[in-house]
């Protein structure tokens, strides 16, 4: 109990700072953790309600991309089961339902056999969800129902602080909205990114976007600007109104000027009648220009008036028009090598660049590979009707070794083939998607050159797994690995957990509760 109640210190602290629910893993972790970890359960989840479902923030005996996974109701008659029960809901052992994390706890794809959950309330409001599995038959049964209400009911009142303090921010912020112009205070939670480099991005736009200063965004093709441009609108003090995205490359040059400015009825030969430019449409609101490189020279000039004077002049207007518009201009090209060749004006690239900011790529931020990957999963197995749809171990090292040249862009169409040809092999052509079919994406799926293994990565972690002997059961054989494998990793490391788990890229919370599951700890 006293590592939960500093743990949740910890955590109330980073959120009234402005920190959201879905930003601190680890201190999410601790907490269930804490409460459950001890219980005889293969993988335990906490999960926080949105509005289109449940999304892990916590996870203990299960991969880490999993939190990267959104559970509708709608779509896992369990979770709803739960989600429906007004105390500890324990599910048959011989229940038709479908289990959301069938075949994920362990390399066989074995479908979980005990499963039980509590649903996290404010009144009759779901705030989220707790859930303990088992691979065992019966192994959930000796856990006492009142136990796991009380520890549910802590969770509960966790989830609560944590909203109830994030809903205080939000109405200060729109108080300060009201009587100052600028605002001072991040909008929304920050994402659950685990490198430092879009931790770091993830400051700089707490800072940036309450201002109404303009933004140069600028990275790789595939890394997400685009995505990054949407935050920037989101929580700055402009979300109410409209976000306007205009692609420069596609705007045919001689009707740059009336998309960006508009025009009025009888300006050219086939303006049959007035016409709103993206400028306007943007007023009070954001608005994005995307690939501004692509700009020709002769447009410069005119862009630049109206960013100095904040004024546009419509095609055939003698007068001119008055607009509020916050700039976000987007690039993958470096604008001062095209300030240098004299493709670029010097006086429109400092106007745009007010506050510069980097999108790492993917490369440089392979922490959040398991996230992403995680996400795009669960779309293909809704896509594919799957019961799920996983990596193994080597597609895993696989991913996490390949350097994307095409950034997030390349991860999930790569994901999107693999997922297809994993399910082509299980499935004979022709027929329709089994309802419990669990489909397991191996290596060869992924299609990619083998690359280069990162010095840091134990060698353990990548060699061939030696072929179990019949009759030795596989799960047997997979536990043996796993022990001599960790064993391995911890005496390298001087016993130290939490730098073994960084070692092999895992989560530190499972790592413990697998290490306790195999023997190797107390």
């Amino acid at each position: 109990m006293t590592v939960f109640l500093h743990t949740l210190r910890d955590l109330l602290a980073d959120l009234s700072v402005g920190r959201g629910s879905d930003a601190l893993p680890e201190r999410w972790a601790k907490l269930l953790a804490a409460l459950v970890g001890d219980y005889p359960a293969d993988a335990s989840t906490l999960m926080v309600a949105h509005d289109d479902g449940l999304q892990p923030v916590a996870v203990l005996g299960l991969d880490d991309e999993v939190r990267g996974r959104r559970f509708s109701l709608a779509a896992h008659p369990r979770l709803a089961a739960i989600a429906a029960h007004p105390g500890v809901c324990r599910f048959p052992l011989d229940s038709p339902l479908p289990d959301p994390f069938d075949g994920l706890l362990d390399e066989a794809l074995n479908h979980v056999h005990d499963c039980m959950g509590v649903a996290l309330r404010d009144g009759d409001r779901l705030l989220g969800m707790l859930t303990l599995d088992a691979l065992t038959p019966g192994c959930l049964a000796a856990i006492d129902d009142d136990d796991l209400l009380a520890a549910a009911g802590l969770l509960a009142t966790c989830l609560r602080l944590a909203q109830q303090l994030s809903d205080t921010r939000s109405r200060l912020n729109q108080a300060l909205d009201q009587h100052f112009p600028e605002p001072d205070a991040p909008r929304n939670s920050t994402p659950d990114w685990q490198s430092p480099a879009m931790r770091r991005l993830e400051e700089s736009l707490a800072l940036v976007a309450p201002t109404d200063m303009s933004v140069l965004l600028h990275g790789e093709t595939g890394v997400g600007k685009e995505r990054i441009a949407r935050r920037v609108h989101a929580l700055s003090s402009r979300r109410e109104g409209p976000l306007v995205r205009v692609n420069c490359a596609a705007l045919p040059e001689a009707l740059i000027e009336s998309e960006l400015f508009g025009h009025r009825r009888g300006a050219f030969s086939g303006a049959v009648r007035d016409h709103r430019g993206h400028f306007a449409m943007a007023h009070e609101g954001t608005l994005m220009l995307d690939e501004i490189g692509e700009l020709p020279l002769a447009m410069q000039p005119k862009l630049l008036r109206v960013l100095q004077e904040g004024e546009i002049q419509p095609l055939g207007s003698e007068t001119p028009q008055r607009v509020n518009v916050r700039l976000v201009a987007v690039t993958n090209r470096d604008l001062s090598q095209e300030v240098a060749a004299g493709r670029f004006r010097e006086d429109l690239y400092h106007r745009l660049s007010v506050f510069p900011l980097q999108v790492p790529p993917l490369r440089e931020r392979r922490e959040d590979v398991p996230l992403l990957a995680g996400g795009f999963l669960e779309d293909n197995r809704i896509r594919l009707g799957l019961a799920n749809l996983r990596l193994d171990l080597a597609a895993e090292h696989t991913l996490l070794a390949w350097p994307w040249p095409g950034n997030i862009r390349e991860l999930e169409h790569t994901l999107g083939r693999a997922a297809l040809r994993a399910f082509g092999e299980q499935s004979p052509p022709g027929q329709s998607a089994r309802r419990d079919a669990v489909v397991r994406i191996a290596a060869h799926h992924l299609e990619l050159p083998t690359a280069p293994v990162d010095d840091t990565t134990p060698p353990e972690s990548i060699a061939p797994v030696a072929r179990p002997t019949p009759p030795v059961p596989l799960r047997e054989a997979v536990e043996d690995f796993q022990r001599r494998h960790i064993a391995h990793a911890l005496e390298a490391h001087d016993g130290n957990w939490a730098a073994t788990a960084r070692a092999l890229q895992t989560d530190s919370g499972n790592l413990h509760r697998l290490g306790k599951r195999l023997g190797l700890k107390p």
